[in-house]
């Protein structure tokens, strides 16, 4: 796709809306940012973890630096769709992403087949000491969502995107399956993210404070991955209990 950068920098800041708060701020947006030439689009995820869930596990622990690893297509894909291989790195508040990109099927084969890709550059070695450096990654969860992105249109550094219809899953773990698993969002939920170099204007700030529209921490595959793991745990409850009763039966 034309026009996507392989390396970026900049302070990504997250905020959950209510559907009035979504439709004022659109509104209030209309004079300083206009949505980009993508217009809607699925995004669709797939998360690399060791067995034990080491890198997200770390990053719920809110530590000073963390990163991650993802297979990231836009729409369904097919094997010559052109795919991202992203390593995304959070030192200090500042979000460092830095990608590669080539046909789905030639991605899954490096990442899951360890097949050397056709080109390679100093991105691509990284994510070779990536792979090594985290023993057992494997394809852990698919993240996908509608987003709607929108930059300024005064200040081209201003990007701000909305995020709807985000859900994960552990199973069926192929892009091609498109945005489909359990929901993280509640109904009516908005997630929207400000991404820019340096800080926020301030009238966009105003806009926000009259809105009530505050800051939030949220991890699109951290609250998966929570969500996932409370099934497991509440499944493992149901299993003891049906134990005990039978215990206490016979």
């Amino acid at each position: 796709m034309a026009g996507f950068k392989d390396v970026f920098e900049r302070i990504e800041t997250k905020f959950l809306l209510d559907d009035v708060q979504y439709n004022e701020l659109m509104k209030r947006l209309e004079p300083m940012a206009a949505i980009d030439s993508y217009g809607k689009t699925s995004i669709l995820n797939i998360y690399f973890d060791t067995p034990d869930y080491k890198l997200i596990e770390r990053s719920l622990e809110k530590p000073v630096y963390k990163e991650k690893l993802r297979l990231r297509t836009y729409g369904i894909p097919e094997d010559s769709t052109n795919a991202f291989i992203e390593i995304k790195k959070k030192y200090k508040g500042i979000v460092y992403k830095r990608r590669i990109s080539m046909p789905y099927s030639e991605a899954l084969e490096y990442l899951v087949e360890g097949k050397r890709p056709k080109k390679t550059s100093q991105i691509s070695n990284e994510i070779d000491y990536f792979v090594k450096y985290y023993k057992g990654l494997r394809p852990a969860m698919a993240i996908s969502y509608d987003r709607i992105a929108m930059a300024g249109i005064e200040d081209p550094e201003l990007r701000i995107t909305f995020d709807n219809n985000i859900r994960w899953r552990t199973e069926n773990l192929t892009l091609k399956a498109g945005n489909t698993g359990k929901d993280i969002l509640l109904p009516g939920q908005h997630l929207m993210e400000l991404k820019i170099a340096g800080a926020m204007s301030m009238e966009l700030a105003r806009i926000l404070d009259e809105l009530n529209i505050r800051q939030t921490s949220f991890s699109k595959y951290g609250k998966g991955y929570q969500d996932f793991m409370y099934g497991k745990n509440m499944e493992a409850m149901e299993e003891n209990s049906k134990i005990a009763l039978f215990r206490k039966a016979v």
